[in-house]
């Protein structure tokens, strides 16, 4: 007879046996898990999208096999959507550990009663398991598929579990994930969903080729009703939404985010390779006016004529648009034309006396000649073949006067004038035969320059001479100034002499407009007028726009004056109306904020004052864009007001505006008298038009 201590050691000696049993089969399982995985390499191949700076989508990207896979994210997907989808598809799942039994029970019991399958039982994460493995519906692959089901629980959070559901759910044709869903069906993101397309998007992944919405509406519209008065027995949905909801019109569909198409892949190129979604720093707004302007002015151009503009914000060097080409309809369309080197014309021309200022060679007051001189083998000219005599270095730079500036480069030097731009981010790409000398034909564009080039020491004049990179990607540091192309002192200066330059034809001059934007400009036109160039600073930020043809063929009489400048100014327009001032650079030049405490309009209650002429103002100089230009003039004074030109009285138009027709350019001596005999004098110069 057994006694009771012999039955507690052989009760002992079984629970041990039972112990190592179990203790191996848990080994065993682990050991199983670690050399039989869960697939989840699929859950890696994203499409990758670059977002805006407000989280936008701009532009996304398909696999390499045509897929559209983009990946979830439950902050930004409508939560009345997930509840619904768990209430309809797993009811259970945040109890479960990756298997309901009580749903596998029901599934089962469903098969024996009706002698075929009625309910799958699967959980949402056997669904993932399933799309992560896909296999022929059998039950040894419905056992597979809730082993991994319970490997997935193991090594995700729910959270994770249901975000990569939502990403690899199929929706028909090339599209997976209810982001991909939503975009393709909806045309945005799923963040707001109506109980229609809620409806929907719970019922496509069920049979998502047998309900495509594009291909078969009415399967389409009969799914989204079952799942609607589902949703409405679940109380998700009244009644009468749902009713509603049902007469909704079945979507088609839609493209896919494309806009900033090749400043998109410049934001990618420097993401880390793990990113899904990439935050740029462009301003979706702003990107798609620069788009539809450059559209439109390229339209309006009878040639294969592209456009590219690039605006930064010049505190964080941040790009807030950058158009690469006008329409991919024309010829290099697909090309980012920001990146491409040409010849940037004149556009050098403020950096060369922004060095000679620095070097005490020269100020904005110094009398230059502009008269034929040969330096060495090169002889330059100007634009319109002309010469002006004994020029302040002012005028020589507001009227793009070439002899001067390559005087200013011969005193600067070519070779230091080069390296600076280098230092600065900028590095002029020269001639084979000038890789050791760039030579002084670097003053009239000698060397290849891009759009992204001009931009840096655009943005370094308006930082106070401080170059730094431009910055694609809000998760990128702020920039540290990596050289001083000039003096802050300098570059004031720089920035006063082209901010009074002439506004081009039709633009009424910032300084008479309230609220305008002053904009410091110059442009540039390449030899045989194969790139037209403007590029300017205004209320902290910089934008260079570019017009010529991707195969660098010459366009006939296109300058810069005509042809980019005026798209700058509208880019200007459209950069202050969007995104306001950006601020932190002041667009008065400091030397100057004495001259503003002295305001004339104070005097005008004195009736000894003298009329003041607004425009034009002494020591201007006009721009005539034709040769019957007219001019309105303005004064600001008391009573009745009679002007002359060069001692001829004006007449007035229908508006009883004085109205000034000049034959030919030249100087011009404007005066205003009032009714008391008091008058104002302006020394005037009318112009060409030049580059």
């Amino acid at each position: 007879m057994t006694t009771a201590p012999e039955m507690r050691r052989g009760w002992g000696r079984r629970m041990k046996r039972l112990g190592v049993v179990l203790a191996g089969l848990v080994l065993l399982v682990a050991a199983l898990d670690l050399l039989f995985p869960p697939p989840l390499e699929k859950a890696r191949e994203i499409s990758r999208v670059v977002l805006d700076r407000q989280g936008a989508p701009l532009r996304a990207y398909p696999l390499t096999d045509g897929r559209w896979r983009m990946r979830a994210d439950l902050d930004r997907i409508d939560p009345v959507f997930v509840e619904a989808l768990l209430a309809y598809e797993d009811k259970r799942f945040y109890a479960h550990w990756g298997v309901d039994a009580a749903a596998m029970s029901r599934s089962m019991l469903d098969l024996v009663k009706a002698g075929r399958i009625v309910s799958g039982g699967s959980t949402i994460t056997m669904q993932t398991a399933r799309l992560l493995e896909p296999k022929e519906r059998t039950l040894g692959a419905k056992l597979q598929q809730m082993i991994r089901a319970v490997q997935l629980e193991r090594r995700m959070s729910k959270r994770e579990i249901l975000e990569l559901y939502l990403t690899l759910a199929p929706y028909g044709g090339n599209l997976e994930g209810v982001r991909a869903a939503s975009w393709a069906w909806f045309g945005r993101e799923p963040r707001d969903l109506t109980p229609d397309q809620i409806a929907l998007l719970i019922a496509l992944p069920q049979s998502p080729e047998v309900r495509r919405p594009d291909l078969r509406p009415d399967n389409a519209r009969a799914a989204r009703a079952r799942v609607l008065d589902r949703l409405v027995w679940r109380g998700l949905v009244a009644a009468d939404h749902a009713e509603e909801s049902k007469t909704a019109p079945i979507p088609t569909r839609n493209a896919f985010p494309a806009l900033a198409w090749q400043a998109a892949d410049e934001v990618l190129s420097g993401a880390p390779e793990d990113a899904a979604d990439v935050d740029s720093t462009i301003d979706i707004a702003l990107q798609s006016a620069f788009e539809e302007l450059a559209l439109a002015r390229s339209d309006a151009l009878e040639d294969d004529a592209q456009i590219a503009i690039l605006a930064v914000d010049i505190d964080d060097r941040s790009v807030r648009a950058a158009v690469g080409s006008a329409s991919r309809q024309k010829a290099g369309g697909w090309l980012d034309l920001t990146d491409r080197a040409r010849s940037p014309g004149s556009t050098l021309k403020p950096f060369i006396y922004g060095l000679a200022f620095d070097d005490g060679i020269a100020a904005p007051a110094t009398r230059i000649s502009d008269l034929p001189k040969r330096f060495a083998n090169y002889q330059p000219e100007n634009f319109d073949r002309t010469f002006r005599g004994d020029v302040t270095v002012s005028e020589a730079l507001q009227h793009s006067l070439n002899v001067p500036a390559v005087q200013a480069l011969e005193a600067v030097g070519p070779k230091r004038f080069a390296a600076a731009l280098t230092f600065a981010g900028a590095p002029p790409r020269l001639p084979k035969d000038a890789e050791t000398d760039p030579g002084l034909a670097l003053a009239l564009g000698g060397a290849g320059m891009t759009v992204r080039d001009i931009a840096t020491i655009y943005a370094a004049l308006g930082d106070n001479g401080q170059a730094a990179p431009l910055r694609w990607r809000q998760n990128d540091p702020q920039p540290e100034p990596v050289a001083r192309l000039m003096s802050t002192a300098s570059s004031q200066r720089i920035l006063e002499i082209l901010r009074t330059a002439p506004s081009p034809a039709g633009r009424m001059p910032a300084s008479l407009t309230q609220d305008a934007p002053q904009i410091a400009f110059k442009t540039g036109t390449s030899y045989g007028y194969r790139d037209a160039w403007a590029a300017g600073v205004s209320r902290g930020r910089a934008i260079v726009v570019w017009v010529g043809r991707a195969d660098g063929a010459p366009r006939l009489d296109a300058t810069g004056r005509k042809a980019a400048l005026p798209i700058l100014f509208e880019a200007f327009d459209l950069a202050d109306r969007i995104l306001g001032d950006a601020g932190g650079h002041n667009d008065v030049h400091p030397d100057m904020n004495d001259m503003k405490a002295f305001s004339p309009l104070a005097q005008f209650g004195s009736e000894s004052v003298a009329p003041q002429i607004l425009f034009p103002p002494d020591g201007a100089e006009i721009w005539a864009d034709s040769p019957d230009r007219s001019f309105v003039l303005a004064a600001r004074g008391r009573g009745e007001l009679t002007w002359y030109a060069d001692g001829h009285r004006l007449a007035r138009n229908a508006s009883g505006e004085p109205v000034w027709s000049p034959r030919h350019p030249g100087f011009y001596k404007i005066s205003v008298v009032d009714a008391q005999g008091r008058q104002s004098r302006a020394n005037i110069r009318l112009l060409h038009e030049i580059d």
